[in-house]
Order: structure tokens, then sequence, then C-alpha cells
């Protein structure tokens, strides 16, 4: 038994899993201020300029059936909400942040073919190193 327990507890402590658990939590956290962003500030934005901030109430009926196509509408709209604000304030200052510090590829550095082993030297070189014969400049 002690030593299911120890297996368990390396598991537990291995570097990923608890790197998992901490996003898990500030996902849910991140979750929860973007949600009431959009359901504090910007739907009623969109009601002040639409004029009606909730469209659960549309429905239509076919045959006694009652298709409530207004609470999808405000999945769509609050999904669609989210998803911008998620990408203007997360993606994009991510994205030149990422660009800002990107290290930026080196030259290659100028090369020049062996005359005896037809392979690519660098140019300063005074001996190839594949076949080792000697390079006059």
């Amino acid at each position: 038994m002690s030593g299911l327990v120890s297996e368990f507890r390396s598991f537990v402590l291995r570097g990923n899993v608890i790197d998992l658990a901490v996003a898990v939590v500030i996902g849910a956290a991140f979750g929860a201020v973007v949600t009431s962003l959009v359901e504090n500030i910007i739907t009623p934005l969109l009601a002040a300029i639409g004029g009606q901030p909730d469209f659960g109430a549309l429905s239509f009926t076919i045959n006694n059936s009652v298709f409530g196509y207004g609470a999808f509408l405000n999945a769509v709209i609050s999904f669609l909400i989210i998803a911008l604000v998620i990408f203007f304030v997360v993606v994009k200052p991510m994205n030149v942040l990422m660009a800002r510090f990107k290290p930026t590829a080196e030259e290659p550095a100028p090369v020049q073919e062996c005359p005896q082993c037809l392979s690519q030297i660098p140019v300063g070189a005074r001996r190839c190193a594949f076949c080792t014969a000697e390079l006059t400049r």
C-alpha cells in the first residue's frame, strides 16, 4: 500500500501536473472575469445601442413545439463577445510581446566549396573538415 501512495505522490508532485492544475485554476478565474465583463459592461452597452439586452424571450411555435431561438442567440452573442475580448486582451498583446522578444535569425556563415571533396566549408578555413585537404587562398 505504501508503494501505491509513494507512486501517487510522485505523480501528483510531477511538474506538469502542478502546472496544469495552476492553469485550470487561473483559466477558471479568468473565465469568471471575462464573463463578468461581458454581462455587466459589454452587454449593457449593446443594449443601449440595440435596445434589447436579452433575447431569451424570443421564440416561435410550429405544431405546438416551441423553438426558443432567443437563448441560442444569447449564447452565440456571448461567445462572440468573449472570443473578441480574449483575442484583443490576451492573444494580440501576447503576439506583440512574443514578436518583440523573438530571437533574430543569424545570417549563415559564408561558405565555400572544398575543391577536393566538394563539401561546404567556412570561407576562412585552412583545411577541409571532411577530407582534411589543405586549402589555398
